[in-house]
């Protein structure tokens, strides 16, 4: 019994612990070539290792797996599904942390703004309630950058990250508990801050975290975490629950589980097998499930009914008869798609070229002018959408449903309040011509919503919206 516990022991510590590094990687990576490595050099950094996803098959390994018999086996696959579905279920509950946390404070901002914009707005004074909105967005981004100085490596949609990993680079934090809470909270205070970034794309680095953390049984930051279950600790194993966990939070941002299983195969890992699909898929489902099961409430459906099935959504569409395209609305159809794939080359080359500039000039400065920068940046786009909303903005009547004389235009997504209800009317008169035409503004109703409600405006609102040309 003594010797089985020496092998186990030996097993822990091999399949734990990378192998050691060679002499020559050792100098590369040295303190002393560090400080010395010209900027743009091909030397790696010392802060980077190379994951070992092949098993050391030493004496101490060989002897430990003679100690496994059929039925640990049998225990450690029954664990796997086990695994991947809990992975399923806590990236679903992160992302509905995350989007409910954004609903209320979108609800907290602009309910404040909404008060001293009424309170001052027969004065003609409404700059104060933009100057609140102002400072309520530079306090949220001050909160979400703050995170990111305490975790550098929960900036950005973690996307890159992700696949090094999965591709054999060991980046340093980034499936750390400290990255996952930095990643969800910065994710949620620059959205509700008014950035124009989405949540969806974080949601992969977050379950990619969870997919990493949860099979350990143990925590680097909760010290009395650590239980003594090994199986799962290697580099090869915490991959695949990696990529599961990837695949997870495509399910939880998209509503799509198959799609999530396909983005971690194809855009993410390198390393695959048969068994791996069919637990991704599991996890994904999982994942889909439990967001759904959890969010349809918060969207006003009775606990039980599935209405949600993701971040994302754009309501329940009811075609009548009149809102058929027809054949020659294909010319249209792909004129729209040729300028829309020449404005992303136009938008991916600029962003190319911002990028280049801000990791010359600004990712190696010091973390006050890094926060500085959100701060400038919240800045101009909050100046920017004022101004739209104030002066370019237009008052565009609403009809009332007794104008209607189709009577089945006005859609509305089972839980949701009326698309009426989500209209704003900042600077509009309270009536039009007659008792039954309202008036809103067309583009504070779009950037003064959340997201998807701005998104399921433009696709279902029975009102009438300003032409762009």
């Amino acid at each position: 019994m003594a010797e089985e516990d020496t092998y186990r022991r030996a097993y822990d510590v091999t399949m734990t612990y990378p192998s050691t590094r060679s002499e020559r990687h050792h100098l590369l990576t040295s303190e002393e070539v560090h400080r010395k490595r010209p900027k743009g050099s091909d030397i790696p950094s010392k802060d980077y290792d190379s994951l070992d996803y092949d098993n050391c098959y030493n004496v101490p390994y060989k002897k430990a797996l003679r100690t496994f018999s059929k039925k640990t086996y049998l225990h450690m696959e029954v664990m796997r599904w086990v695994l991947v579905g809990f992975i399923g279920v806590f990236t679903g509950l992160v992302a509905l942390f995350i989007d409910v946390c954004v609903r209320y404070l979108f609800k907290l901002k602009f309910s404040l703004f909404d008060k001293v914009y009424h309170a001052t707005v027969e004065d003609g004074n409404v700059i104060s309630a933009f100057l609140l909105l102002l400072g309520v967005n530079v306090l949220f981004a001050i909160i979400a950058s703050a995170f990111i100085v305490i975790e550098p490596v929960a900036a950005g949609s973690g996307i890159p990250e992700i696949k090094c990993y999965l591709n054999g680079i060991k980046v340093p934090h980034v499936t750390r508990l400290t990255t996952l809470v930095s990643k969800a909270v910065g994710v949620l205070f620059s959205v509700a801050g008014g950035f124009f970034v989405g949540k969806e794309g974080p949601m992969i680095h977050s379950g990619a975290i969870v997919g990493a953390g949860l099979p350990q049984f143990r925590s680097m930051f909760f010290k009395f975490i650590n239980l003594p279950y090994h199986f799962f600790r290697s580099d090869r194993e915490k991959r695949d629950f990696v990529s599961s966990g990837a695949a997870a939070g495509v399910a939880a941002a998209f509503g799509a589980p198959i799609g999530g299983v396909l983005f971690s195969l194809e855009e993410g890992s390198s390393f695959w097998n048969q068994s791996l699909t069919w637990r991704t898929l599991f996890c994904s489902f999982c994942s889909t499930f439990t967001l759904n099961l959890f969010l349809s409430p918060v969207k006003g459906l009775q606990f039980g009914l599935l209405g949600t099935p993701s971040l994302v959504d754009f309501g329940v569409f009811q075609q009548s008869e009149r809102q058929l395209w027809k054949a020659y609305h294909l010319i249209v159809f792909i004129i729209m798609g040729a300028v829309g794939g020449l404005l992303g080359a136009l938008f991916n080359s600029i962003n190319t070229q911002i990028t280049i500039y801000r990791l010359k000039y600004l990712i190696r400065s010091r973390r006050v002018w890094r926060m500085a920068e959100a701060v400038l940046i919240i800045m101009c786009t909050t100046a920017a959408v004022s101004i739209a909303v104030t002066v370019l903005g237009t008052c565009v009547p609403f009809r009332n449903d007794d104008d209607d004389p189709s009577g089945g235009d006005h859609i509305y997504s089972p839980g949701d309040t009326s698309f009426r209800n989500e209209t704003i009317d900042y600077f509009c008169p309270d009536h039009g011509d007659t008792k039954n035409v309202l008036y809103y503004n067309d583009l504070a109703t779009i950037l003064f919503n959340p997201q998807e409600t701005a998104i399921k405006q433009l696709f279902h609102q029975n009102g009438e919206w300003r032409r762009v040309w």
